[in-house]
């Protein structure tokens, strides 16, 4: 800049002009990139040690100063969108009010009216799910115009709620989904979905309010975008993705799910996401599959293919391999609150998986997850499960389940930490069952085996809880 500046030679003042105002845009960059340390090394002796500095050098070397961070240029432009999205909102209801005034004119009509309204449902309805939640680009004010116009646009359409706009008053009808989807279609592809953030939330909010039977005609359209979004590198994505293919299974029969094998790619897809280590996406997944499961096995059963494994032993065997390991309590308790289902959804072949199984209800019996104890009491319910399901292979198992569920009713009674009473009696009650099960399943071994705990045990909470077991017929 300085070069440039006392340069007397041939160089028009233009070019000089843009060469200052290239170096002044790099300054600006350097300083945005390195959150402000271009304008904390500017020192204000910089200038007197240049030699009579004209006055636009000095403006450009001073120039950053006013400049603000990345992340406060990002929060200034999301408060401006949501100032706009209020000012463009409060338009369309103008619009909507004046349409709706129009209905009752004899010159015009619903005949006039109804094909302007048609035209523009699907925009006004994108643009106003776009603003009716909490997001960075909304503010109190843009919710509440977005939240207005959206029932203003039900009750112009004639509907009851959002749920009968979307999808049509009955199955015959057909709503404005498929309007509103061929309007998201350009935005939902592998290259665009991310250039819009509100693409993907508009989509996700959406698709809920259609539901069986409607959803399964526009299976097609809402298959791809779910597994594109569950499919991305951020944890927020894929927890919004496997949402959507949850509601999806939820609500589309299973014969359509079957179909080209679209079940298996998202049983793929959900399967691949069980190597992730954030708790919330593993519980999204987890429940997501339990209810997929039902749906590939009957469909197995009806090709007549004899697998000696089910996709529900892959998955189960999996989450035990994960579970074994696992130390970070939020996982753990995840784990543990969908193990029973998986327990029940095999039944008696969970015999398969026995070996194992005991290993992780052992380990997750000796350890105590904090206040709520959620992972123990999970655990306690897969093993009440396991024990009714596979009760032949339980007397052998006797002597290592039987010390597991004493230390541990004797741990919870002598706990003295910020666990509530309440959560105690569900652990010691939980226990009791399962000793009363496994004395049922060993033929009355139980019994014998705790008469000398009983004698010499000077508690009075686990007496009782041996007592109801002795006692229990």
């Amino acid at each position: 800049m300085w070069d440039v500046h006392t340069d007397h030679g041939s160089t028009p003042e233009l070019v000089k002009a843009a060469l200052l105002q290239g170096a002044t845009e790099c300054l600006i960059l350097l300083d945005r990139c390195s959150e402000g340390q271009v304008k904390v090394s500017w020192d204000p002796a910089l200038l007197q040690l240049i030699p009579c500095p004209s006055e636009g050098a000095a403006q450009c070397l001073q120039k950053p100063t006013g400049f603000l961070s990345p992340s406060a240029l990002k929060d200034s432009a999301y408060a401006a969108a949501a100032e706009r999205a209020a000012e463009v909102g409060s338009v369309f209801l103008h619009l909507l009010a004046k349409l709706e005034a129009a209905k009752t004119q004899e010159s015009l009509g619903v005949p006039v009216v109804g094909p302007i309204l048609s035209r523009v449902m699907g925009p006004i309805y994108i643009f106003a799910a776009t603003h009716i939640a909490e997001r960075p680009w909304t503010n109190a004010r843009s919710q509440s115009v977005a939240q207005e116009l959206l029932a203003l646009l039900v009750q112009a359409a004639g509907c009851g709620s959002v749920a009968e706009f979307l999808r049509g008053k009955d199955e015959d009808e057909e709503g404005r989904f498929a309007a509103v989807m061929g309007l998201l279609k350009q935005e939902l592809t592998k290259d665009t979905w991310k250039r819009n953030p509100a693409t993907k939330h508009v989509f996700s909010w959406t698709l809920p309010h259609v539901t069986r039977p409607w959803l399964s005609h526009y299976l097609e359209r809402v298959l791809p975008p779910s597994l594109l979004i569950s499919d991305d590198y951020q944890e927020e994505n894929k927890i919004l993705g496997v949402r959507c293919l949850h509601h999806i299974i939820l609500n589309v029969p299973a014969a359509d799910l079957c179909q080209f094998n679209r079940a298996q790619v998202v049983y793929h897809a959900l399967y691949n996401h069980l190597y992730s280590r954030e708790a919330p996406l593993i519980q999204a997944v987890l429940l997501c599959l339990l209810d997929l499961l039902p749906i590939l096995e009957r469909a197995q059963r009806q090709q007549n293919q004899g697998r000696p494994t089910t996709p529900c032993d892959e998955v189960l065997q999996l989450v035990l391999t994960h579970m074994e390991a696992e130390h970070r309590l939020a996982l753990r308790r995840v784990y543990a609150r969908s193990l029973p289902a998986f327990v029940q959804r095999l039944g008696i072949l969970i015999v398969r998986h026995l070996k194992r199984l005991e290993r992780v209800i052992l380990g997750y019996l000796e350890v105590c997850d904090g206040p709520e104890e959620e992972a123990r009491l999970g655990i306690l319910e897969t093993l009440q499960c396991t024990i009714e399901h596979a009760w032949p292979r339980m007397p052998c198992r006797l002597p290592v389940l039987l010390k597991a569920l004493l230390k541990m009713m004797w741990d919870v009674h002598t706990d003295h930490g910020s666990t509530p009473e309440l959560v105690k009696a569900a652990l010691l009650q939980g226990a009791t069952e399962c000793l009363i099960l496994l004395d049922r399943c060993s033929e009355g071994q139980v019994k014998v085996l705790l008469e000398g705990v009983y004698s010499s045990c000077e508690e009075n909470r686990v007496r009782e809880c041996i007592r109801k077991v002795q006692e229990n017929t």
